[in-house]
């Protein structure tokens, strides 16, 4: 593969993570690489970072990409002379290289010298991570090993280190104080960086037997903002609040230039023939009465179950981010019980304190606690009807998993009919649709339903909602 060839395939897997590249930007990135040397790897990534990465979010993401296409060694990586061999099975507890493997996690975990971390991260994915290829024989033999990240940590189990770490740290310090824990979280930071280590490494040695396009689309996480609500790690969820607020003030000062500028008022006929008399006659210009100030009412309808929780709460606290855009925002929670949630969102307050309310406090449970969409609905129109009327965008949120039970598709319809608009966020991938027991065609043909997975496609449909 020539060298233009291997930057197309890095743009295309950039784009497949999430950055958004166009094609203005990889020729300005190719013309950039073209004067530096290439032989200064770390050059080369500042280059391509600073022609390509637009936000910080997309940092993480461009660096495992990047470490697939530029590595930093070919082959084991590794300076010990032996060669590299299958993962010996787990109960093999007197294997040497495990044991010499553990005693440098060790060190690393106590002094948190980086100096020769990368090297130590890659010898134990070439001692202890390869798996018998297919087509191997006995022993492993007659196939390519394929990589695996568990197989390194659970041999060398990072979490059994804990206690001796422990009281390397500690000393003569009291147990359960602040002490210990700055000593937890120093060794979980440390061990979180050996794993990310090892992580690019296993991905780097499959990238190196198949292609690194490939391993780029299915092993690199997306970029923050593409990054699932349902398939989120704890991490990515901390990482998607930080990303609220910022992506709030940016669709809001979006959605306040459009409502001032995108729409005109009525054609004012006279001024536009008074003003088209200077061209002959010819209404080039046409003239608008001012519109009259108009805002919606938004009332939201969140299923709160434990399945799609993560994505009605992000949507929560983006929708109450914006609430300046709207007149009056209600929100309505349910899993087989209905309550008004709106409470816990006091102006000037906490949002992220709201959820954490909402989740401890909303009545929102009744008998079974598994979802129901047709109770929720009945409960809606039987206590709540007057939150609905011609100036309200009804925004209901949920996967449409109905356990099977009564869906009240014409109460539906009739809330529907009552609201000026109304539209159903679903979390789940479009071809997950109608399987099991989600009932999406249905209520798709009373309130329009549109895939809503990420910050990205929430980002976009907020922007488009009318205020």
């Amino acid at each position: 593969m020539s060298l233009l060839d291997h930057h197309v395939a890095f743009v295309d897997a950039l784009r497949g993570a999430g950055l958004t590249v166009s094609l203005a930007e990889a020729l300005d990135a190719a013309d950039a690489v073209r004067a530096i040397p290439l032989d200064d790897r770390e050059v080369l990534r500042a280059v391509y970072a600073a022609t390509l990465v637009k936000r910080q979010p997309h940092r993480r993401a461009f660096d495992e990409v990047f470490e697939l296409f530029y590595p930093r060694v070919w082959g084991s990586g590794i300076t010990r002379p032996d060669d590299v061999r299958q993962a010996p099975p787990p109960w093999a507890t007197d294997d040497p290289d495990r044991a010499r493997l553990r005693e440098q996690l060790r060190q690393f975990l106590l002094t948190g010298d980086d100096a020769s971390l990368a090297e130590l991260a890659r010898e134990a994915v070439a001692r202890l991570g390869a798996l018998p290829g297919v087509g191997s024989g006995p022993g492993g033999a007659g196939g390519r090993p394929s990589w695996s990240r568990m197989t390194v940590l659970d041999r060398l189990s990072p979490q059994t280190l804990l206690a001796g770490l422990l009281e390397a740290f500690l000393q003569d310090s009291e147990r359960g104080g602040m002490a210990e824990q700055v000593a937890r979280s120093t060794i979980a930071s440390r061990v979180a960086r050996f794993e990310r280590l090892v992580d690019a490494d296993v991905r780097r040695r499959m990238a190196q037997q198949s292609d690194a396009a490939t391993i780029a689309r299915d092993g690199v996480r997306p970029s923050i903002e593409n990054v699932s609500f349902l398939g989120a790690t704890r991490n990515e969820l901390v990482e998607l609040r930080r990303e609220i607020q910022p992506l709030a003030r940016k669709l809001a000062a979006r959605v306040a230039i459009q409502h001032r500028h995108g729409r005109h008022g009525q054609l004012d006929f006279r001024r536009t023939i008074r003003s088209s008399l200077s061209t002959g006659g010819v209404p080039l210009v046409t003239h608008h009465r001012p519109r009259r100030p108009h805002k919606t009412d938004l009332v939201l309808i969140c299923d709160l179950s434990q399945s799609v929780t993560s994505f009605a709460h992000f949507t929560l606290l983006l929708v109450y981010a914006l609430r300046e855009q709207f007149t009056r925002v209600r929100a309505f929670g349910f899993i087989d019980d209905l309550d008004e949630v709106t409470r816990f969102f006091v102006p000037g307050g906490d949002v992220l304190d709201a959820v954490a309310r909402l989740s401890a406090e909303a009545r929102v449970s009744w008998l079974l606690g598994r979802t129901d969409y047709g109770r929720a609905f009945t409960l809606f129109n039987d206590r709540y009807l007057d939150a609905i009327g011609p100036r309200t965008s009804m925004l209901i949120l949920g996967d449409a998993r109905s356990n099977y039970g009564d869906l009240a598709l014409p109460v539906l319809d009739d809330l529907a009919k009552r609201a000026r608009h109304a539209y159903w966020l679903n979390p789940e991938r479009r071809s997950a649709w109608d399987t099991g027991d989600s009932v999406a065609s249905k209520y798709a043909t009373i309130v329009p339903m549109v895939e809503c997975r990420n910050l990205a496609q929430l980002g976009q449909f907020v922007k488009g909602l009318p205020v």
